[in-house]
C-alpha cells in the first residue's frame, strides 16, 4: 500500500504540483481513508522526502554498479549519461518532482538530500579526474564545470525527452556524449 500512495503521490504532484496536492487528493484518488495515508506516513513532507530518497538512492546505485566495472572512462561517462536519460522511461514523473519540488524540502530533510546528489556529481568529477590520468579526457578539462555541463544537459531532458518519440534513449545519449567529447566546432 505505501507503494501505491507514493505512485499516486507522485502522478497527483507532477500534474497539480506539491503544495496544491492536498493529502484528500491523494486518498481521494485512491479510495482509501485518511487513515491509511498516515499509517505509512506522518505528512505530506514526508512522503516527498521519501519519493526523492527512493530517486537519488536508486540513482546512486546503478552509477556504483557503472562505475565499478572495467570499461574505459569514455565508456562510463556515456554509461551514466544514458542512465539519466533512461531513467526517464522508468522514473520521468519522479525525476520531474525530485528537482521541481525540492524547495519544498525543510532543511533537516534537504540536509539528507544534498550529500546524495553531491555524491552524484563527485563521482562523475572523478570519472573525469581519472579519465584526464589515463589520457582519455584533455587534460586541461575544468572539471568541476564540465560535470555540471554534464548534468545540466542530461537532467534538463526530463523536461523534453519523448521515450516514445523519434530517438532512443540511447540514441539521445550517443548524440549528448558526442556534444561532450567531441564538441560541435567543424575541424
Amino acid at each position: 500500500m505505501k507503494d501505491k500512495i507514493t505512485e499516486h503521490s507522485i502522478r497527483l504532484f507532477e500534474k497539480k504540483g506539491f503544495k496544491e496536492t492536498s493529502i484528500q487528493d491523494i486518498v481521494d484518488s485512491m479510495g482509501v481513508t485518511k487513515g491509511t495515508f498516515y499509517y505509512y506516513f506522518s505528512s505530506k513532507e514526508e512522503l516527498l522526502m521519501d519519493i526523492h530518497l527512493g530517486y537519488i538512492d536508486n540513482l546512486l546505485e546503478k552509477q556504483r554498479h557503472i562505475v565499478e566495472t572495467n570499461s574505459s572512462y569514455k565508456e562510463k561517462l556515456f554509461e551514466t549519461v544514458f542512465l539519466l536519460i533512461s531513467n526517464i522511461k522508468v522514473q520521468g514523473s519522479a525525476a520531474k518532482i525530485f528537482f521541481r519540488e525540492m524547495k519544498n524540502l525543510n532543511e533537516k530533510r534537504l540536509a539528507l538530500i544534498v550529500p546524495k546528489r553531491n555524491e552524484f556529481r563527485f563521482t562523475i568529477e572523478n570519472l573525469l579526474k581519472e579519465g584526464i590520468e589515463k589520457g582519455e579526457f584533455r587534460a586541461n578539462l575544468n572539471i568541476s564545470i564540465i560535470t555540471f555541463g554534464i548534468l545540466g544537459a542530461a537532467n534538463w531532458s526530463y523536461q523534453w525527452f519523448n521515450p516514445n518519440g523519434t530517438l532512443t534513449d540511447r540514441e539521445v545519449a550517443e548524440v549528448f556524449v558526442e556534444m561532450i567529447l567531441e564538441g560541435i566546432q567543424s575541424v
